[in-house]
């Protein structure tokens, strides 16, 4: 099946050479393109796309709005941001946002292609420096006084608040298995009964909601 994907981007020459990569590749295919928020919003209620690549700062509407309003549409894209900025910020608004992956601009073009293919297939995509830096910033332990009136929290049994607090920490299915004394096979099975009682779409929106709920903290 063909990926359909929406470029958004206010600088066109930008938008000219990221369509250029993706309509490169025989499974992956442009529809759309915007160079604002709003007219993303606009074309993506008219186009049925799979995957958004969106710009952080734009005129008028920028990409996190807009992500937000894309991402809460039934059915949703899979939105990835692709900007020049890696501030922990804007990475953490991002994904708060709903968006599945975050890419720098000077990522290589594999790396865009995979990322596109990865989100498509329902999982999250972060650049290894971007993956880096949010867990220096935000994953770096259980916190004592957890949030026990979060009704997400009270839906998730002993072993799955295990699992996410290993999970917000960045870890693998592997190394969460072995921080657990369980197999990488349970901690998957584990991971797919949690993410739909937390709302969740995937690890990264996961460990958002660990943070939120008191279950990771950050650096200090």
């Amino acid at each position: 099946m063909t990926i359909r994907v929406m470029v958004v981007d206010d600088q066109a020459m930008v938008r000219a050479g990221v369509c250029a990569i993706v309509g490169s590749q025989a499974d992956l295919t442009v529809v759309a393109e915007a160079a604002d928020g709003a007219t993303a919003l606009t074309m993506a209620a008219e186009a049925r796309l799979d995957v958004v690549l969106m710009d952080v700062r734009m005129p008028g509407m920028d990409g996190l709005t807009a992500t937000a309003q894309l991402t809460a549409a039934d059915p949703a894209p899979r939105v990835i941001v692709l900007t020049t900025f890696h501030q922990d910020a804007y990475v953490y608004q991002a994904l708060k946002a709903g968006a599945s992956g975050f890419l720098l601009k000077d990522s290589d073009p594999a790396t865009l292609v995979a990322a596109i293919r990865t989100v498509a297939a329902g999982e999250a995509m972060l650049s290894p420096a971007v993956t880096k830096r949010l867990i220096d910033a935000f994953a770096t332990g259980v916190v004592s006084s957890a949030n026990q009136d979060d009704p997400r929290l009270a839906r998730l049994t002993p072993r799955e608040r295990e699992v996410l607090t290993e999970l917000a920490k960045g870890l693998s299915n592997a190394e969460v298995g072995a921080a657990l004394g369980i197999g990488a096979g349970t901690v998957k099975a584990h991971v797919n009964a949690l993410l739909p009682k937390l709302g969740a779409r995937d690890r990264v929106q996961a460990t958002i909601v660990a943070y939120d709920l008191g279950l990771a903290r950050p650096r200090v």
